[in-house]
């Protein structure tokens, strides 16, 4: 195994896993949690690909048909479940998720630590006589996963903060649904080489973008908001 491709398949994942984590400033989440997310997610690979490899030998669908079912149930439903279990089984109910942010960056985190060891199997393993391939997936597949899970986190934190039980389902869904839809559009279009879609490809990839920074920015303002408060009134008890 070469050293270079290594360092080059893990750094993104890496890279904006501190991005997210120096993001969440006013009311930081254990550092233990995190790993803990972040490695979870890594190990969730090995039931994705299972459940992966079992569906696509029951795609008996041919030509654009089988592109979109590997697109959108293979590896978009599949790989947004798995991630979103990690979160729902380790943190969702823990103590320690106790405002919007946390959704997002508990999602993420999930989702880097899957997206680094996948970017191994590419990079290292499956492709490693093709150099670019490392390039392409760092600035493309592992920030996709990071903005897929910026939408799942977001909605994640609406069902739990919703004291609706209907809005607690809806949201509860579309924290699956949504990035999973995004998702299987990310890649049908790289895999199906429709030339039209490559033409959107770009589009879609800055509409990911700016309608996931915005949803980050959002609950950031928010986590600023709830910081402030509390240490006024933390502020005020004390020099009551």
């Amino acid at each position: 195994m070469k050293l270079n491709l290594f360092i080059t398949a893990i750094t993104p994942g890496i890279a904006l896993a501190l991005i997210i984590y120096w993001f969440d400033r006013h009311d930081k989440e254990p550092i233990r949690m995190l790993l803990k997310v972040f490695l979870m997610g890594m190990i969730y690979v090995i039931p994705t690909v299972f459940v992966e490899n079992l569906l696509s030998y029951y795609n008996v669908f041919a030509g654009v048909f089988g592109v979109a079912f590997t697109a959108f149930v293979i590896a978009g439903l599949t790989e947004e479940f798995m991630k979103r279990r990690v979160v729902l089984k380790y943190v969702y109910f823990n103590p320690v998720f106790d405002e919007k942010l946390d959704g997002i960056v508990y999602c993420v985190m999930s989702a880097l630590g899957f997206a680094t060891i996948e970017n191994i199997m590419y990079v290292v393993f499956r492709f490693s006589d093709v150099e670019s391939v490392g390039l392409y997936r760092g600035f493309l597949s592992v920030p996709a996963h990071m903005l897929f899970a910026i939408t799942m986190g977001y909605y994640l934190s609406l069902a739990k903060f919703s004291t609706v039980p209907e809005q607690f389902q809806a949201y509860l869904k579309k924290s699956l649904t949504v990035p999973a839809i995004l998702h299987g559009i990310f890649d049908f279009i790289l895999m199906s080489q429709i030339e039209i879609l490559m033409i959107l490809f770009v589009p879609f990839v800055i509409y990911l973008w700016v309608t996931n920074l915005k949803k980050l920015n959002r609950y950031y303002k928010e986590s600023k908001t709830y910081s402030k408060d509390f240490n006024n009134d933390y502020y005020n008890r004390e020099h009551w």
